[in-house]
């Protein structure tokens, strides 16, 4: 759907460029002179903080990286590489004026101490740069539920869960973001678009990441106004 198309039809955009390889920041700010009043942007960080270069989405890098500097990047690493796209990821979210950002994690990313001792020290160290931004984490390996509640009260993180397969936290701020049931393939049902519906309280954000995802959210925007 076009730019200017998306902006007539929705209120909401969660930018994905920011998370393959950032655009400019005068790219961005552009994206958002565009937007209409009360537009909101929401974005991926870099890739470079969450995902390690073995990930097939590193393949979008303008610039690869080299081997010998792969044990450098991804995973939260307290790593000067690591710091710096978290710079990037920063500059990105003030020039779209972003009210969150999202940390999503690969399913390589396990509860492990080293793992969990990086996410402590990651977000303990950027929490003063990110005042007025919400910090959203999407843990997608398997994680016991308490320990990313323990994590995300710690952290003040906000927990992202796909809420057709996972029970949403107990949180007046929701953040869902829908994989398609069995897959990318999956068009949603309307039964399965009113249980949506239904977990939606205070503020709830339901972002679609499906081949039909544009015409699911138009579909669900319609069965929310029933609800």
């Amino acid at each position: 759907m076009a730019r200017r198309a998306y902006f007539r039809r929705f209120a909401l955009v969660e930018v994905q460029h920011t998370f393959y390889d950032p655009p400019r920041a005068e790219t961005l700010a552009r994206w958002r002179e565009e937007a209409p009043q009360g537009f909101e942007f929401t974005m991926k960080a870099w890739q470079l903080i969450t995902h390690e270069p073995a990930s097939p989405t590193y393949r979008r890098l303008r610039r690869p990286i080299a081997a010998t500097r792969h044990a450098r990047y991804g995973s939260f690493r307290p790593t000067a590489e690591v710091k710096a796209a978290w710079r990037t990821t920063l500059e990105c979210a003030q020039a779209l004026d972003a009210s969150a950002i999202v940390f999503q994690c690969p399913a390589s990313f396990t509860p492990t101490p080293v793992h969990i001792r990086n996410l402590q020290r990651f977000f303990g160290t950027i929490a003063p740069d990110a005042r007025g931004v919400k910090l959203c984490w999407e843990p997608r390996g398997e994680w016991p539920r308490a320990t990313v509640t323990a994590l995300c009260r710690e952290l003040h993180l906000q927990h992202i869960v796909d809420p057709l397969r996972h029970e949403p936290p107990e949180s007046e701020y929701l953040y869902f973001r829908l994989h398609g049931l069995g897959g990318y393939r999956h068009r949603y049902s309307d039964p399965e678009l009113e249980r949506l519906a239904a977990m939606c309280r205070g503020t709830t954000y339901c972002l679609f990441n499906n081949i039909a995802m544009a015409e699911d959210a138009v579909r669900f925007q319609a069965v929310a106004a029933r609800a």
